[in-house]
Parts: C-alpha cells; structure tokens; sequence
C-alpha cells in the first residue's frame, strides 16, 4: 500500500522523442514539396521574361520579328509611356499596342483619339471586351479560346499570302460593313482590320502567339506578322508600363476637368477585365492544387495509423453509487438543487416512458407523457405535472422529498 501510495504518476504527454518521431513524415513531405515549388520557380523563372518585348529572345519574346522588320529597312521603335507612343504615330507609322488590357480608361480613350487621328495603323494584341469597346468602335470582344492553326477565310492580302497562321485568342463580332474579319473559329473571326476615317486602319489580332520567337517559323506567322507590321516604315512597338505617369491621371475621377460619366456612374478601367485569379499566375495555381492534394493524402495517411477505437482499461473500477455520490456532493456544494432536480425528474420521464407506452422521443413531452401516466394511475394530473415537469425545490429537505415521491411515482407505474 505504502509502495502504490508513493510511487510516481504515469505522464500520458507524448515526450520530444514520440512527437519527432510522428511529425517526422509529415515534415518530409512539406520539405519535399518546398524544395520541388522553389526548384520549378527558378527553372519556369524566365519563361514569361520580356513577354512581347521585341528586344527580348526568350521564347515569348518577339526580337525575331524585330529583327526581320529591321532587315527589310523598317525601323522600330519601343515606348514605354502613351506620351512616347502617341507622339510617334503619324500615316507613316504602324503602332503596336502589347498591353492595350493593361491601359486604364482615359489612357484608352486617348490613345483612341490620337490613333484615329494619325492615319497611320494601330494594331491591338489581344484586347478585351472592354478594351476593345474603346479602341475599336463597333467591334465586341468574346470568350478567350484556344490557339490553333487556322485558315485565313478571307480577301485581305496579308492574310491570304501567309495562309495557316497559329490564331484564335479573344474572338471578335462586329457588324461593320467596311470591316475585314479573318481567321474565324466557330463562326467569329480572331482577325480583324477596321478601316478609320483618316485612311488608316485599325487592326485586332485575337492572340500574340505568332508573334512570339519560339512560333515565329511556324504556319504562315512570320509572313503575317511582317506584313501587318511591315505595311508602314516606322513601327512603334508600345509596352504599356504601370509606371506610367500617364495611368496616374485624374481624368477618370468625376471631378476631374475631362471625367467622362459611365451611364453606370462607376469606373470600368482595364482592371475590371481580369478577375483576381487571372491575375495570379498558373505556377502558383499548380502549386496551391499540389499543396491542397498533399494535405488530404497527409490527413488520410493519419487517419488510417490511428485505428479503430479501442476500449480502455482503467486502473481502478469505480461503483456507480460512488459516481453519483461524488456528482451529489458536486451539486451540493455549488447549491445547485434546479440543476440536481432537473437530472432526477429526466432520468424519472426516460424511464417510466415506456412503461407508459410513450416512444422515446417524446418522454420528455409534457402533453403526450403526461396524459400517458395519468390513464394508468389514480394520482391527480396536477400532482404528477408537478413532479415530472416542476420548478426547482428551493431547500435540500424539498429535493430530497422530490427525490422519494419521483421513486414513489415510478413504482406505482411499474406496478399499475
């Protein structure tokens, strides 16, 4: 007795050791997973790098037309602001927008006015709906689809010498009638050429990917791409930058001096186009999906170690009269007598309940157990209310009489 009475407690905290080692796999895994997410980052790095810069030679670059032009005598040019591209247009002058999406509502609308005005071409790289509402009246922009080798169907020159050319990208509808629309899939071309007032043209081209180095040989895109950039001697190739000043402006506030109202009175610049998950790019789309897979099969691979349930054996048997001795003197001591009645009258309803022939879920129902308990016993209907759904007795002596009639109550509807 002196031995058991003395001896130490067993801790049931899992010690460094256990937790090392039930950690460990998941931990693994996570480093795993980090490890291959940084080793694709560095190598998927420089994919995008200089996308549609014609001084770039990274696949999505586009120095090899650049180069091409330059050796057929056309000069190029590349602005970074809409001041620098705006002031180089003239009839003589083909202006490339990259980025006309990236443009806000007044740089649109500026670049609009200065284009239709110069007589020259502006070619638009894949802008969308809203975009191309403002750069290109009469024409709506549709759903993106995928790039594919595409047939001109079509009489512009340009596009009939080149032949199969890799296009698709936003699709275009417009009711123009001097409106040229080439390359059409599923009835709506990703081409089209829109002749302006001033004797120049506007032209809409659904995807950049012909104009990327590692496509350039392929199909008809470089005889595309060079006849629809090569029509005039000087090529302005236009990178909208967010750093532009420009894109800064007060002319899309409504108090600033040139605001122009949207019937809906709320800004709709370029941003709108794009939802948040356009923005973010597809390597961190991949990479969340991975993480997300890798956490379930982590779970599952947890859950299947643990087991059934397993019953426990305890070190001591412990009576249930000492239970409810133990629980009595709780209640006692915290002077809890509703709560201490509150357990005698149910545990009293669950148990004459079936005598009564009342279902379980309703025992504890005063109109269906009541009316049960008094057909089969001559105790008045307000006496047994009283007991079975009562207030609180408000002295020990109460709960303990409450206690000897509830007993009294079930014995004669045990016996009845």
């Amino acid at each position: 007795m002196t031995a058991a009475t003395t001896a130490s407690p067993t801790s049931t905290a899992p010690t460094p050791g256990q937790v090392w080692t039930r950690a460990r796999g998941i931990l693994a895994v996570v480093l795993i997973l980090v490890v291959a997410g940084i080793t694709f980052a560095v190598v998927r790095s420089g994919t995008n790098h200089g996308q549609l810069d014609p001084r770039s030679a990274d696949p999505k670059g586009s120095r090899a037309v650049a180069e091409l032009l330059k050796a057929r005598g056309i000069s190029v040019t590349v602005a970074t602001t809409l001041d620098q591209a705006t002031s180089a247009t003239g009839p003589d002058t083909t202006l490339l927008v990259a980025g006309p999406n990236l443009l806000t509502r007044s740089q649109q609308l500026r670049l609009d006015e200065t284009a239709s005005a110069s007589a020259g071409r502006t070619l638009l790289i894949a802008p969308g709906p809203a975009a191309t509402t403002r750069l290109a009246s009469g024409v709506r922009g549709e759903a993106h689809h995928t790039v594919s080798a595409l047939a001109p169907s079509c009489e512009l020159p340009a596009a009939r010498l080149a032949g199969t050319a890799d296009m698709g990208g936003i699709r275009y509808r417009t009711q123009a009638p001097n409106a040229i629309t080439c390359y059409p899939a599923a009835g709506h071309p990703s081409l089209v050429v829109l002749p302006t007032g001033a004797g120049g043209d506007t032209v809409l081209l659904g995807a950049p990917d012909l104009l990327h180095n590692e496509r350039l040989d392929k199909q008809g895109n470089a005889s595309l791409a060079l006849q629809l950039l090569g029509s005039r001697p000087h090529l302005v190739w236009y990178l909208p930058s967010l750093t532009d000043p420009s894109a800064t402006t007060d002319d899309d506030s409504p108090g600033g001096e040139n605001a122009e109202q949207p019937e809906s009175g709320a800004r709709d610049d370029a941003a709108d186009e794009s939802s948040f998950l356009d923005l973010v790019p597809s390597g961190w789309l991949w990479g969340t999906l991975q993480l997300t897979i890798a956490a379930v099969l982590a779970a599952i691979w947890r859950a299947r170690r643990l087991g059934p349930l397993v019953t426990e054996r305890l070190p001591v048997a412990i009576r249930a009269s000492e239970s409810a001795e133990g629980r009595s003197l709780l209640y006692r001591k915290a002077n809890a007598r509703d709560r201490a009645s509150d357990a005698l009258r149910a545990a009293t309803r669950t148990r004459i309940a079936p005598l009564a022939g009342v279902p379980a879920r309703d025992a504890h129902t005063p109109d269906v157990l009541l009316a049960a308990v008094s057909a089969r016993i001559a105790t008045p209907d307000h006496v047994v209310s009283t007991l079975l759904f009562g207030t609180a007795p408000p002295t020990d002596a109460a709960l303990v009489l409450l206690a000897d009639q509830l007993d009294a109550l079930e014995r004669e509807v045990r016996t009845s």
